[in-house]
Formats: structure tokens, C-alpha cells, sequence
């Protein structure tokens, strides 16, 4: 028997007993819904559909219990009045804070079970006996969205999307419709797109410019392009992608550069992200300052906080990194 075999029975045991656990808990305690089931649950309008990787999937009933293991997913339905019961904290904001970013003023009423990013919980999960998954912005593999179907109707990734590829719009989208509540994701779509457009109209130069969104890990460089939040949020304020670095991408988000190559991403404008590293260390860098952009003072680097909204991408997190970001890249381009 495969590695893969054995660790797909092995997930499939974990979720019988699990889901027969759970099953049990449920009718002990069918006399009254607990505080989790309350604060989960969605006053949407049901039947609705949703369509994804794995084709049309319908909820029936508005869900009591959800459980939002995706990259960002838990805000965008806090963000509805959804409280999940179970959900990944993918940037390590902590248990203490409920795997919520300080950009989001959203609060649970009931902690939610934290989740593991690395790998995914099956038994954790069946153990709290959710109605509806949300794996909207995730790596989209088909035998992870089968698992998770096993133990409760799944949304995952949209058609057409690789991994953790889904756009910020999509994911609202699809989690509010999942959720039974359409119009209050187009409501939370509009007021991004609304102070995008504000950022735009009163920097219409930024249209004639390129930018770059550069990252370093250890002693490894990166570049992000289209298709990554980051790279996405820059080019909807209007500028224009670094052609030279986005060819270099084949058909992913991220570039992988050295030292020695990182100059290609000099642009009318560069964004620096630390991963790992202080502000102060990755601004003193040699490879940072390989850059022209920055050697002429059109380099911006991203704090911590900023770092995090970026690579967040849900809305609350997009309208704090526009706050921010909007006077550094006036600044920048001036």
C-alpha cells in the first residue's frame, strides 16, 4: 500500500470515529443549542449554490456550525456576522486574539478551536461537527476538498485557481453566497473597490509608473506578480506590473531571485516585504540597496503590521494597507 493510500485510511478512521463522537455529543445535547452553534450560525436566504474546482455545490440550510480552514477565510465571515467554530490562524496572530488580525474589529462571542496550518486536522475538524467547510483560499487539492466532503459540505477554490491563487473578490464572494448572505459581499467588495478607486483618481500618474513587491526569506529574495494579494492590491491602484520580473514567473505568483539578480525588479517604485527579518535589518541590506529605486529613494519598506495586511488580503486588512501605503508611494513617486 502508498504512503498516500495509507495516509488517506488512516484520515478515513480518524473521521469515522471522530464524526461518531460527535454524533453522540449531538444528541446529548439536543435539549438546547450550545453558545458555538448560535454564534456560527448564518440568517441568510437558503437553498444557495456556489460554483468551485469541484463543481456546483449547493447548501440546503443556513449553516449552524462553520468551520473556515482557508487563508483569510475566518475574517471574511466574521466580516458577514458569522462566527466560525473552528478556524486556521494562517499569519499567527494567536489564540489569544482568536486568530484575528488587528485590523478587523470583529470579536467571537466563543473562542473558535485554532486549526493547524501545516497540515490539516481531519479528526480536529470532524470533532466539531461542522455543517459547512470554507477552504476558499487554499491549495485546492482534490484529495483534501474529498477528505473534508466526508465530514461536511465543502466550498473550496474556484475553478480555475491554483494554489492559494483566489482572488480577494472571489473569496468574499463565494463565502458570502456559501454563507446565504450575496449582498453583503458585494456590499464588503464595493466599499475595497470604492477606496481603491479614491486612491486612483487622486494619484492618476501612478497609472504611467511600474512597481515591484519584493520579499526576503533568510538569505533567499523573491518577487511577488500577479495573482498574489500583494502584487494585485499595487496594480488595482494603477500601476503597472515590472514586465521583466512577471515573465520570469512562468504561471505562478512568486519569483525566486538572488543577490546577485535582485536588480531586476528595479521599477518607478519597489516594495520591500520583510519575511522573517526586522524593518530596520532588511532596510540595511546589500541586497535591498542592489536596488536603483531604492539607491534613488523610491523604495518603500513595509513595517510589520503593513507586512501582515498585505499578505492578508481580506477586506478589512486591503483598506488598512491602502491607508498606509497610499502617502509612502505619493511620497515615493513625487
Amino acid at each position: 500500500m502508498t504512503r498516500t493510500l495509507l495516509r488517506a485510511a488512516a484520515a478515513a478512521t480518524a473521521i469515522a470515529t471522530a464524526v461518531s463522537m460527535a454524533a453522540c455529543s449531538s444528541d446529548d445535547d439536543s435539549d438546547g443549542g450550545s453558545s458555538a452553534d448560535s454564534a456560527a450560525t448564518s440568517d441568510g436566504e437558503f437553498p444557495t449554490s456556489v460554483d468551485t474546482k469541484f463543481g456546483e455545490i449547493t447548501i440546503d440550510e443556513a449553516p449552524q456550525r462553520v468551520v473556515a480552514l482557508g487563508w483569510g477565510d475566518a475574517e471574511i465571515a466574521l466580516d458577514l456576522g458569522v462566527q466560525p467554530v473552528g478556524a486556521s490562524d494562517w499569519l499567527g496572530f494567536g489564540e489569544d486574539n482568536d486568530g484575528i488580525s488587528p485590523f478587523n474589529d470583529d470579536s467571537y462571542d466563543k473562542s473558535p478551536e485554532i486549526l493547524d496550518t501545516e497540515e490539516v486536522e481531519y479528526e480536529k475538524i470532524a470533532a466539531l461537527d461542522p455543517d459547512l467547510i470554507l477552504d476558499v483560499r487554499s491549495t485546492g487539492d482534490e484529495d483534501t476538498y474529498e477528505t473534508l466532503s466526508d465530514i461536511a459540505t465543502t466550498v473550496s477554490v474556484p475553478e480555475g485557481s491554483e494554489s492559494f491563487t483566489t482572488t480577494w473578490e472571489d473569496q468574499v464572494s463565494m463565502i458570502s453566497t456559501a454563507l446565504g448572505l450575496p449582498e453583503s459581499g458585494e456590499d464588503l467588495i464595493g466599499e475595497v473597490n470604492g477606496r481603491i478607486d479614491e486612491a486612483k483618481e487622486a494619484n492618476p500618474g501612478w497609472a504611467d509608473k511600474t512597481a515591484s513587491v519584493v520579499t526576503q526569506f533568510g538569505d533567499g529574495w523573491g518577487a511577488y506578480v500577479a495573482g498574489d494579494a500583494r502584487m494585485d492590491l499595487v496594480t488595482a491602484l494603477g500601476f503597472q506590473e515590472n514586465q521583466e520580473v512577471a515573465d520570469m514567473a512562468d504561471d505562478n505568483f512568486y519569483v525566486d531571485l538572488s543577490e546577485e539578480n535582485i536588480d531586476v525588479t528595479d521599477s518607478d517604485v519597489v516594495i520591500g516585504f520583510p519575511i522573517g527579518s526586522e524593518t530596520t535589518e532588511f532596510e540595511e541590506s546589500s541586497g535591498w540597496n542592489r536596488i536603483g529605486a531604492v539607491k534613488d529613494g523610491r523604495g518603500i519598506v513595509a513595517d510589520e503590521d503593513l507586512t501582515s495586511a498585505f499578505s492578508l488580503g481580506t477586506p478589512d486588512a486591503m483598506l488598512y494597507a491602502i491607508d498606509e501605503l497610499q502617502p509612502q508611494l505619493e511620497e515615493a513617486t513625487s
